[in-house]
């Protein structure tokens, strides 16, 4: 377990000499690049052998029959809706605080999409605000759950009130995470599909990337079929008339089948997310120290709130953001105040997310009413993320909690 120091003496360094925090990093280290090197040395770049062994020890890390890599995390959401057959007509329910590729994904398909206001806590789905949902509109075909700064909050409930609907988790946040039950994230217990993203400040990256996991071997048949322009290779599978020469298949034949995507992951990056996943362990655990360690010191003081901060939340968190809630108002500041007073000491902050449906193309094409999602809107109007990743030393937590604490605390 990491030890720190006291945040009495975590800000020594002058904010000249001291380099900037952001709210997310990625970690590298020479096994990375090495491993990298050596693809870039072989005879194969693009999709190859690296992202078979990338995708095999990603479904048996997460407890999956198949894992489906491609270029990046909103691909894979696009691709996901795709097998579940979505399209026009038909209606998808996401997260109203996510990133806007959970809603995007389900227009991508053709379908429409409904926002569902989220638990002040979990800062997931609400179970009571999609029972509202669906019992006002039954016509729902999927669910896209979304497992914010990983944790997968309440999804045994989400599939349950989902009934026969598609479920497709995104867990871009949440590798490495554990459901309240104890198995792993993307396993399959409580969605049809899971998603993750290997963008480089998520726990693992491969670059650019992301996958889909799953246990029906079709659906991840079809997928593999989508992210290569929907081109099927294996003859047993044909279904045109003209792939037979003397009883046997051409050798060069393939068939596109349906209207596909480019959306192949290369070997570079396949190599560089195998490395990656190795330490995944290891990313996770300093995760939580710092996790721990900011709660430690966070949990007393006065106009903050700390979600997801239960033990048993921490306990099984991918914890890809840390979030504290914090009353502007009663500060007497702002929040852009507030960062810039952060920024000015070397610690970079961001928010996430504002909630979809304030965005200018869903206010155009919905034009839903705020009061409708309260949970969303006290969230927003409160989050801020913090630095929180595995490169940050004692002395940068150090400095990140003496620093809010002074800002906190001075009126």
């Amino acid at each position: 377990m990491a030890r720190f120091r006291s945040a009495q003496g975590g800000d020594r360094l002058s904010c000249k000499s001291r380099r900037f925090l952001g709210y997310g990093r990625q970690s590298i280290d020479q096994s990375d690049v090495d491993a990298v090197v050596g693809v870039l040395r072989s005879d194969f770049l693009t999709q190859g052998p690296a992202v078979d062994k990338f995708e095999a020890a990603l479904a048996e890390r997460v407890g999956a029959r198949h894992a489906v890599a491609v270029s990046s995390g909103t691909a894979a959401l696009h691709i996901a809706c795709l097998v579940a057959g979505l399209r026009p007509g038909d209606r998808g329910l996401t997260a109203a605080v996510t990133f806007a590729a959970s809603a995007n994904c389900l227009l991508y398909a053709g379908a429409d999409a409904g926002f569902v206001d989220i638990d002040g806590n979990g800062l997931a789905m609400s179970p009571t605000a999609l029972a509202h949902a669906l019992e006002k509109e039954p016509g729902v075909n999927a669910i896209v759950s979304v497992h914010l700064a990983g944790l997968a909050h309440e999804a045994a409930a989400i599939r349950s009130l989902a009934r026969k609907r598609f479920v497709i988790e995104d867990a871009c946040h949440a590798i490495g995470g554990r459901y309240d039950c104890g198995a792993p994230i993307g396993c399959g217990a409580y969605s049809d599909m899971c998603v993750f993203s290997f963008h480089p400040v998520k726990t693992i990256t491969t670059g650019e990337g992301g996958a889909v996991v799953t246990n029906d071997g079709d659906l991840a048949r079809r997928l593999r079929m989508l992210r290569n322009h929907g081109i099927e290779r294996e003859a047993s599978r044909f279904v045109g008339g003209d792939e037979r020469e003397g009883g046997e298949v051409k050798p060069w034949l393939y068939e596109q089948q349906v209207l596909g995507f480019n959306y192949r992951m290369t070997d570079i990056q396949a190599a560089l997310g195998l490395s990656q996943l190795t330490r995944l362990e290891q990313f996770l655990e300093r995760r939580r120290a710092i996790a721990r360690r900011y709660d430690e010191a966070f949990a007393r003081l006065p106009h903050l709130h700390l979600p997801q901060s239960l033990p048993e939340q921490r306990g099984r968190s991918g914890h890809h953001l840390y979030i504290v809630l914090i009353d502007f108002a009663a500060l007497r500041t702002t929040r852009t105040a507030f960062m810039g007073k952060l920024r000015e000491h070397g610690i970079g902050t961001q928010v996430h997310y504002i909630p979809v449906y304030r965005q200018p193309y869903y206010v155009k094409r919905y034009a839903l009413d705020r009061g409708a999602f309260p949970e969303s809107e006290s969230y927003y109007a409160r989050c801020l993320s913090l630095p929180f990743y595995p490169g940050l030393t004692d002395e940068d937590v150090e400095h990140v909690i003496a620093t809010i604490t002074r800002l906190v605390t001075a009126g």
